[in-house]
């Protein structure tokens, strides 16, 4: 208790506290050494907790119709004149009781709330360990939440508390394994109070786990030892000499067309968890510097020395985030690190991919829903396959009356092939088929433009742009508002 508490115990008439209808009270048994004598108590006696109710409002109804009578009852106190000290365990603006008397009377009557410590900051104390450092998020999270819901919170936080276990806990325990979570996670039971326990998570029977008891999941930052700084990397230490961290592993994250809004949680948590990053520096720069973790940045050409270097630091204990733009899957990372996982000395590197939004999918929102229907993915760069097979597959694609979308469509050195691929399609497509001209979509230089076949100007498209190229069912449409969609109907006209 903090020393203001005492003191507003202390000068208080009346102290109400909440109960189960066993009637002992967590908050009550932590003042009980500062109450007199002549305090009047008001025992709040919750009429249900976890059972089931015939109230006709159902379990919420209940609530509600005792939050109403606890409150009309210290009104009465309050109407009389006599101060209230209602306590609450923890904080009371904090998942506390308090919170429901606080919204019916602190704007009627004078009212002062008195912070308190949280069995948050209880449990890291008892654990000693930090919760969080530098920029890292802590998470804190109610085990009630659905399992998909907590396994993808875990999976994307850096540090996280799970509160209100009890009958939750198999459920709790199955999405720290499921999100990677479970070696890093701690237990704590009854914080400071008489039968506390301590422990790992994974250690913990689920019958045994009450209500006042939370997982934790502390600081990475504080756990991940910190290397010698050498030069040559960005934070940086030495690769042959860096700490064995344990078993180590490779993922190939996806950070989507263009940074954090488009990460998935999975792949925000494999960046935070990772002991290094690999990757093309100008993917490297949309992931946030974390201390102790090591940047390994390079030019966009060396895809395989990429790969080795990964699988190089996961075979020393090291666990590696290779960071690729868009999905690592298309045109990017996760083949560069698969054609090396599959050569010794490499093979039994785990290795694992993680999925990314891709830049077709994300200027296709933008634009409407251009890829409605069936829709084929080819690359103009002929850097490493000619052009023919190109402009075999863009035939082929056209013939089957496939929407396009086009990657890598011109660079500073490949000026000629999207006027190529416009005149190749002409021969299959009207004029007026749309054209969606999708660039930098996500960043600060974004650019969505509709235009038509016929009016594609290869002047206006670079390595940053992608394009989606309609079928003979895609529409263009403008709307009440004045901007224009485009969409493929889902159906596909018979004959």
């Amino acid at each position: 208790m903090t020393v203001r508490a005492v003191q507003v115990i202390a000068e208080a008439d009346v102290v109400a506290y909440h109960s189960a209808r066993h009637g002992r009270s967590i908050a009550r048994s932590i003042a009980a050494g500062h109450l007199r004598a002549d305090h009047i108590e008001e025992a709040l006696v919750y009429p249900v907790t976890t059972g089931s109710t015939d109230h006709p409002g159902g379990y919420r109804g209940a609530l509600d119709a005792f939050y109403e009578e606890a409150a009309a009852r210290l009104a009465v106190h309050l109407d009389a004149g006599r101060t209230v000290a209602v306590i609450s365990e923890g904080d009371p603006l904090f998942y506390g009781s308090y919170q429901h008397m606080h919204k019916r009377l602190a704007h009627r009557y004078p009212t002062e709330v008195i912070p308190g410590v949280t069995s948050v900051s209880a449990a890291a104390a008892r654990l000693g360990t930090p919760l969080a450092e530098a920029d890292e998020v802590l998470t804190i999270l109610p085990g009630t939440l659905p399992e998909e819901e907590l396994t993808a919170r875990l999976a994307a936080t850096d540090a996280a508390v799970v509160m209100k276990l009890g009958r939750t806990f198999p459920a709790v325990q199955r999405a720290m394994e499921r999100s990677g979570r479970m070696p890093e996670a701690r237990y704590v039971e009854r914080a400071t109070m008489a039968g506390e326990r301590t422990g790992l998570l994974a250690d913990v029977a689920a019958d045994s786990v009450p209500y006042f008891a939370v997982a934790v999941v502390p600081s990475r930052v504080a756990a991940r030892a910190v290397p010698e700084a050498a030069p040559g990397a960005d934070t940086a230490a030495d690769t042959d000499t860096a700490a064995d961290t344990g078993t180590g592993e490779v993922v190939v994250v996806g950070t989507g067309p263009a940074g954090p809004l488009w990460l998935t949680p999975e792949s925000r948590g494999a960046l935070a968890g990772a002991d290094d990053l690999v990757g093309y520096t100008t993917y490297l720069d949309r992931v946030p510097a974390r201390p102790g973790q090591l940047r390994h940045g390079s030019d966009n050409k060396v895809e395989s020395e990429r790969a080795e270097l990964a699988m190089d630091l996961a075979r020393r204990g090291r666990r590696v985030a290779v960071v690729s733009g868009g999905d690592p899957g298309v045109f990017a990372m996760a083949t560069a690190v698969l054609e090396v996982a599959s050569q010794e000395p490499y093979r039994s590197v785990p290795v694992r991919v993680l999925p990314g939004v891709t830049a077709a999918n994300a200027a296709a929102a933008k634009a409407g829903a251009p890829l409605g229907h069936d829709y084929a993915v080819v690359s103009l760069s002929d850097r490493l396959k000619p052009w023919e097979v190109i402009a075999g597959r863009l035939r082929a694609a056209a013939a089957a009356d496939l929407v396009l979308a086009l990657y890598n469509p011109g660079s500073r050195s490949r000026t000629w092939q999207v006027g190529k691929t416009r005149e190749l399609l002409l021969e299959h497509r009207a004029p007026d088929t749309p054209v969606v001209l999708g660039r930098d979509v996500g960043g600060p230089e974004e650019s969505v433009r509709i235009v038509r076949l016929a009016d594609l100007d290869p002047g206006q498209v670079d390595m940053r742009t992608i394009l989606l190229i309609g079928s003979s069912q895609t529409r263009a449409v403008r709307r009440g508002d004045g901007t224009e969609i485009v969409w493929t109907p889902r159906r596909y006209p018979e004959g």
